[in-house]
Formats: C-alpha cells, sequence, structure tokens
C-alpha cells in the first residue's frame, strides 16, 4: 500500500515529498529513467525533486572541468560517474549527485557498466551546488555512503568537505588532489563571472603546473 504523501512548500527548483516508500523512490528511478532534467535524493521517506537551474549548472561544469585540468596535468586516472544513481537500499538512502568522480578507486570501478554500493566503494568525490535551500541533509546521505570528500558551492561560497569519523569536517586542501587549496578554487571561480571559461581553463592549467615546479624534488 503507497501512503498518501505530504508535499512541502517548494523552493525554485525543489519540491519535497514526505511519507514516501522505498519502493515508489525505486519505482520512480525505473519509470523516470535516465534521459531526464530532475534529481532525486532519498533520506528514508523523503524525497526531494530538484530541477537544475542556470546559476546551478554553470558552476557545476566549471568544478568539472576543475577536475578534469587536475587528473591531466598530474597524470591522475579518473572515473567520471557524472549524475549516476547512488543508492543504499539497506540504508533506505539514495541520491544522484551533481558530479561523481571515481579517482583512488578508479581502478576497481573502471569497466563496470552498473555500481552496487553493498559492495562496490562510492564516488571518491562528489560535488554538489546549492543555490536554493534543500529540505534534505544530502551530506548525511553521502556519510552513510562513505563519501570521502564533497567540494560544495553553497551561493558561490566554495568549501572542501572531508569525511573523519563518520561526519564531513572542513579542510583546506582536497583529498584527491592535496596540491590543490580552496581558496584557489573560490577564486577562479569568482573569476567565472568576468572571464570567459576558454581563458579560464588556460589560467587554471597554467596554475597547476607552476604548483607542480615549485614542489620539492
Amino acid at each position: 500500500m503507497i501512503t498518501t504523501p505530504k508535499t512541502k512548500a517548494p523552493t525554485a527548483g525543489r519540491v519535497l515529498l514526505q511519507n514516501i516508500s522505498w519502493e515508489t523512490y525505486e519505482r520512480l528511478l525505473n519509470e523516470m529513467g535516465d534521459q531526464r532534467n530532475i534529481r532525486l535524493h532519498y533520506d528514508r521517506g523523503l524525497l526531494e525533486i530538484m530541477t537544475p537551474l542556470l546559476e546551478h549548472e554553470n558552476p557545476k561544469r566549471i568544478l568539472e572541468k576543475f577536475v578534469d585540468a587536475l587528473a591531466d596535468v598530474l597524470n591522475i586516472e579518473i572515473l567520471s560517474a557524472g549524475s549516476t544513481t547512488l543508492n543504499r537500499p539497506d540504508l533506505a538512502r539514495g541520491s544522484e549527485p551533481d558530479s561523481g568522480f571515481y579517482i583512488q578507486n578508479e581502478q576497481q570501478i573502471k569497466g563496470k557498466r552498473t555500481i552496487n554500493l553493498e559492495t562496490d566503494p562510492p564516488p571518491d568525490l562528489v560535488i554538489e551546488i546549492d543555490v536554493t535551500s534543500s529540505s534534505i541533509d544530502r551530506e548525511g546521505i553521502y556519510a552513510a555512503m562513505g563519501v570521502p570528500e564533497i567540494w560544495r558551492c553553497d551561493r558561490g561560497e566554495v568549501k572542501f568537505l572531508q569525511l573523519r569519523s563518520g561526519n564531513y569536517v572542513e579542510t583546506e586542501h582536497s583529498l584527491a588532489f592535496p596540491v590543490l587549496p580552496v581558496t584557489e578554487v573560490a577564486k577562479f571561480l569568482e573569476q567565472s563571472q568576468t572571464v570567459g571559461e576558454t581563458t579560464l581553463l588556460k589560467a587554471f592549467r597554467a596554475w597547476v603546473r607552476e604548483q607542480i615546479k615549485a614542489e620539492p624534488q
């Protein structure tokens, strides 16, 4: 029996449903398929449906390009997981991050067509962009799944979060890319408001190369 969901008043681009069973959540995922422009986040009966806006998608793409540039310049293999649905039925939690990457665990996931988080590791890095208030604890979802690192951009403010003893704490440097301080990401992201993306990425790559040269041999 499906319980009639209760709906909270939506913020821009979001709606929250209460009393949603895991079976209903899975059925929605299956019926909607992969070709859709909404994301679903589920936490033990709460279902948040989000429609990404331009102010959300642009910083996400820029941060993704920063990850690609870091991996290229530092010669690190990565696997882009995008907004792949991350589900843990045993935890009654599921999420679709703005973007996810396998970095430290790239070798374990390479070649797989599906991911089973009960046996496979979660993404090593998740990117989350917040331009409206979320009614669901996405950090709690990712912590329960064991995601080691989150890059969070909240209305232009960038934070690096690392999972320690089951909770996320702010850090100055990225776990996946220790050469990268959060202050530089914030600076380059702010520059994206006034310069083109091609120019921005050239400058970012040049900065990463300078960091490599400055490292002790």
